[in-house]
């Protein structure tokens, strides 16, 4: 093991005081802080002497003293300086040692005004650098556990398919595919975006942002719905078309929560805050149940169902609509089925009562009265 030269490192307090400072205004860990001053005060040696492979550094965390220390053989004649220290200069510096001798290591104290100019230049490049990775680490560190978290973001700019938004600390890109059909993103415009990611680059963290994204429905409900935030309410699914309609399925255990009218609110104005913030998307809120034939008729929603038949190994269900609903329960260009068949993950094939009847006829089934108990 390496004898330590007891030599008084330089003292420089102020250090702590701006780590201090630098951690509360930027947000950044104190010990990566450290570290990478360290780091650059070895840059420095290097940059001065062209070796840092026998040199550490050390700040000290409650005073601020730093010590560079350089590892040094001791020999009889010394031909590389910058490794090897003679036995004399041992003798006349570090008198404390009494047990050294030729082909011991000694850690020698540098003094750092030694480093000069240039090397001090290097140390502080380094030092601004490291600050403005810890940073960025802090900044992607503190965005990455808002992954699938809704944010009100600040529209900045818009530039041909993609607009960035002030997210607080950092910027969020929220790129044409993310945005809703027909919404148009204006600067100023005070949006809730749903973060699908966050990613690292050389100008700092990206934060990609989402309006199309079925968690934001779910995230704007549990912001609007407090039996959600409790959990006395469970959203089981969803299916959206973003900028035309969703579909939502939601459970209480409790049988003395309706969680249908829990997402409503009263006089509708929990689901309309919803409605508003997503620019007047409609939104089917059902009510999932574990029966199929139930699950699948609700989903159908707002038209009304007649029968529900389902085969169970294909994941089919067949379903029978009357006559005046069946264009409701296709819906426009198809759209309330298929979203239906989202949210239950059943494909849906829907007929009305007389087309079932008529297919019925070619082989002889009898199609059932219309009853209370099938309809949604």
């Amino acid at each position: 093991m390496a004898k330590k030269a007891n030599q008084t490192a330089i003292e420089t307090s102020e250090i702590i005081m701006a780590v201090e400072d630098l951690c509360k205004e930027k947000r950044i860990n104190k010990e990566i802080l450290f570290s990478k001053i360290e780091a650059a005060m070895v840059s420095a040696y290097k940059k001065e002497f062209g070796k840092q492979d026998n040199v550490s550094a050390n700040v000290d965390r409650v005073t601020g003293k730093i010590e560079v220390l350089s590892r040094k053989t001791i020999v009889q004649e010394v031909s590389d300086p910058t490794v090897e220290i003679s036995l004399e200069e041992v003798r006349e510096k570090f008198p404390e040692f009494t047990d050294y001798e030729l082909g011991d290591l000694v850690e020698v104290p540098v003094m750092l005004e030694r480093f000069g100019r240039i090397a001090a230049q290097t140390a502080k490049q380094v030092i601004v650098q490291s600050i403005r990775e810890a940073e960025r680490g802090g900044i992607y560190e503190e965005y990455s556990e808002k992954e699938n978290e809704i944010l009100t973001a600040i529209v900045k700019r818009v530039e041909p398919g993609k607009a960035y938004v002030e997210l607080g600390r950092t910027e969020g890109v929220l790129d044409q595919s993310q945005m809703m059909p027909g919404e148009e993103v204006k600067v100023g415009d005070r949006l809730k975006v749903y973060v699908l990611e966050v990613n690292k680059s050389l100008k700092g963290p990206q934060v990609m942002v989402s309006r199309t994204h079925t968690g934001l429905v779910k995230r704007l409900f549990e912001v609007e719905v407090p039996e959600i935030r409790s959990g006395e309410v469970l959203i089981k699914s969803i299916s959206r078309e973003a900028g035309s309609r969703t579909k939502m399925a939601v459970f209480a255990a409790n049988r003395d929560i309706d969680p249908v009218g829990a997402c409503v609110g009263p006089r509708g104005l929990r689901v309309d805050n919803v409605v508003n913030e997503l620019k007047t998307e409609k939104i089917d809120i059902v009510k999932w149940s574990s029966d199929p034939r139930e699950y699948i008729a609700a989903a159908l929603s707002p038209a009304r169902v007649h029968l529900v038949t389902i085969a169970e190994n294909e994941k089919i269900a067949h379903v029978v609509v009357p006559d005046n609903q069946l264009s409701l329960a296709i819906g426009k260009e198809g759209q309330n089925a298929r979203l239906a068949a989202r949210l239950t993950g059943w494909k849906i094939d829907i007929q009305s009562i007389s087309q079932a009847e008529a297919a019925a006829r070619l082989s002889d089934v009898v199609i059932p009265e219309e009853t209370e108990q099938n309809d949604a």
